[in-house]
């Protein structure tokens, strides 16, 4: 058979990665695939640069439109990003028969639906297994692998920058400011880290992991977003003496009445494996009904990692380019008419357990009165730890109470913290995390 002819859309560190990864294992490649899958265009604004990457190889040229309307091309692979040109393209790609392979969270979170309806009224295909946890195979894991359980939840580290942020705040005792900028010099993060350190780039992961897992349209508009720019030192070094750490997850939950979508600072059992996940690693872990738990490890990001991903999805398209469209999983593994209806629950209708910080002052009859306002909102205590006065900045009249609360409700929690924080003896604003048990 032919080998399958392939346009590259972006030659940056991931469109160069796939070159490289289909040239030095071109032969393993092909014997998996059952024949050939070359680069045979690329189209890049840096002509110069891309030609220096692909050499004599492959056709160069600045315009991502030629290659769509090249009829020789039969996959166009999508490595721009971005809202916006991304979209425009994909779509062209589409309508012009190509099959489609994107590492484009952010196009497909938000725009999902429209491009998958697109590709299933063309026959085509569009994979994206490099959009979530670059080298990490969880959407095929999830789509095909655990296809006879019912997913219960989903949860995740799948941003490298804000878990290596995290994991340098912990070790070294220092604030968030602190080791961003370290981040950066080490280019772990970007020169403008907001979609990482905000939360929606782990938010958008984790809104392609939630339709997956539970058969649901995109819908990261629904989702809860949360980052970690105003998680403090202390608190991280008070979750580890509780037998906790602290890490940005991205969490898909099945409930009665809908699902759970949010991406927010959580504190991990530091016996649980996900928990000792450090540096810019990723991992997910998946709760079925049939399998029980199984954890997916390993790189997030990065040239080879992600171009792995990349260029299994080129494997998979060659298996099934004759294929019925019928005959293929579908996008989000559930078929296209049997998506559920079930809603993204509001956040106040989210069950989960909490980690409360408040500073107060050190006198008689606080705790009883906080612990009252908990109980009037049915809120069941976990553990109350008091630090001493001379722990908390030198003052003597003052001290942190850390309350562990049982699982509530969102809203619950959010009623007795106003009722909390208006008490008199309640002196600076209570630090409010969600605390999940992952079992």
């Amino acid at each position: 058979m032919r080998p399958v002819r392939v346009g590259l859309l972006g030659i940056g560190t991931v469109g160069g990665g796939t070159f490289t990864v289909l040239k030095r294992n071109q032969e393993e490649i092909r014997r998996r695939a059952g024949r050939g899958i070359e680069v045979a265009m690329v189209a890049d604004l840096n002509t110069e640069l891309a030609t220096k990457v692909v050499g004599d190889a492959a056709k160069v040229v600045s315009d991502a439109r030629q290659v769509i309307a090249n009829p020789d091309i039969d996959v166009v692979v999508e490595l721009i990003g971005g809202y916006g040109i991304a979209k425009a393209l994909v779509l062209e790609a589409i309508a012009a028969g190509k099959h489609v392979v994107t590492a484009n969270k952010a196009l497909l979170a938000v725009h999902g639906t429209e491009i998958f309806a697109a590709a299933r009224a063309k026959g085509v295909i569009v994979a994206f297994e490099a959009a979530v946890a670059g080298g990490i195979p969880i959407i095929k894991s999830l789509r095909e692998g655990l296809t006879a359980n019912q997913i219960q939840w989903v949860a995740g580290i799948i941003n490298g920058t804000t878990n290596f942020i995290l994991s340098e705040m912990r070790d070294k005792g220092l604030d968030f400011d602190v080791v961003l900028k370290e981040a950066q010099r080490l280019g772990y993060a970007e020169a403008d880290p907001t979609f990482d350190i905000e939360g929606v780039d782990a938010a958008h992961k984790a809104t392609l992991l939630g339709s997956i897992a539970f058969g649901i349209p995109v819908q990261f508009d629904k989702a809860h977003v949360e980052g970690i720019t105003k998680l403090s030192a202390t608190d991280i070094k008070y979750a580890e003496q509780l037998g906790y750490r602290i890490k940005l997850l991205g969490i898909a939950r099945r409930r009665d009445k809908g699902i759970e979508l949010r991406t927010h600072p959580t504190l991990v059992p530091v016996r649980r494996l996900i928990a000792n996940v450090e540096g810019a690693m990723n991992a997910v872990l998946v709760q079925g009904d049939a399998v029980g738990t199984t954890m997916y490890y390993g790189k997030g990001a990065g040239s080879e990692p992600t171009a792995s991903a990349v260029v299994a999805d080129l494997v998979d398209i060659a298996r099934l380019l004759d294929a019925a469209p019928e005959a293929r999983v579908p996008h989000l593994a559930f078929q296209p008419d049997a998506l559920s209806a079930l809603p993204i629950l509001p956040l106040d209708e989210v069950i989960t357990s909490f980690y409360l910080r408040l500073r107060v002052a050190d006198k008689a009859g606080v705790l009883a009165k906080l612990t009252g306002i908990l109980a009037e909102q049915g809120i069941s205590i976990d553990a109350v730890i008091q630090r001493e006065a001379d722990e908390v900045s030198g003052e003597g009249n003052q001290t942190d109470l850390i309350i562990l609360t049982h699982e509530t409700k969102e809203g619950s929690m959010n009623q007795a913290l106003a009722a909390m924080q208006a008490l008199p003896t309640v002196l600076a604003p209570i630090v409010k995390l969600r605390k999940e048990e992952l079992a």
